[in-house]
């Protein structure tokens, strides 16, 4: 069985709607670049393109139990603004120190680039994240493209050579063998 997440599977609905370049723009709720990634959908509301390379800006829309596999990237900071719902966010410190925190609407997290962390969903979620310019196009990347904010629709798991080489063009690893206390 497979799911279309595209209409027109040759090209988004989103195709051309961020600017691309470093001007005024402004988006309505639910528009952005949708990707389809486990059960979430992110959108990215601002990219690298629009900021020269600083940071891109992105959403995600993230069903109860759905858990973001633990991985580090090597030169990507990351926030978590939790706008609705409850996320765990999972951190190993620099001394080895596993750590976990529950965020709720309101809360922040912020994981410096080279920690190894992960999250898991306690409550269907919308979260705001910041990253340094050009991790947002990842969720392009690993995930599917999708024409709109779907929570219902099923998830898309890649297969292993997809991550791995989403992974590696966006300096990133994954570490499926690392488990978290309360996890």
């Amino acid at each position: 069985m497979s799911f279309e997440y595209l209409a027109d599977p040759t090209r988004p609905a989103w195709a051309g709607l961020l600017p691309g370049k470093p001007e005024a723009y402004f988006l309505s709720k639910g528009e952005g670049e949708h990707a389809k990634l486990f059960g979430d959908t992110f959108s990215v509301v601002l990219s690298g393109d629009e900021t020269d390379g600083q940071f891109g800006i992105f959403t995600g829309t993230c069903p109860v139990g759905d858990i973001i596999p633990t991985h580090a990237h090597s030169d990507t900071h990351e926030t978590f603004f939790i706008l609705d719902g409850k996320v765990r966010v999972y951190v190993q410190l620099p001394d080895g120190q596993k750590v976990s925190r529950l965020l709720e609407a309101g809360d922040f997290g912020f994981v410096p680039a080279g920690l190894l962390h992960a999250y898991r969903v306690e409550q269907a979620a919308q979260m705001m994240g910041v990253a340094s310019g050009g991790f947002e196009r990842f969720f392009q990347q690993m995930g599917t493209p999708a024409d709109t904010i779907d929570p219902d629709s099923p998830p898309f798991v890649p297969d292993f050579p997809r991550m791995q080489a989403a992974a590696q063009a966006h300096r990133m690893q994954f570490r499926p063998d690392f488990t978290w206390p309360d996890a």
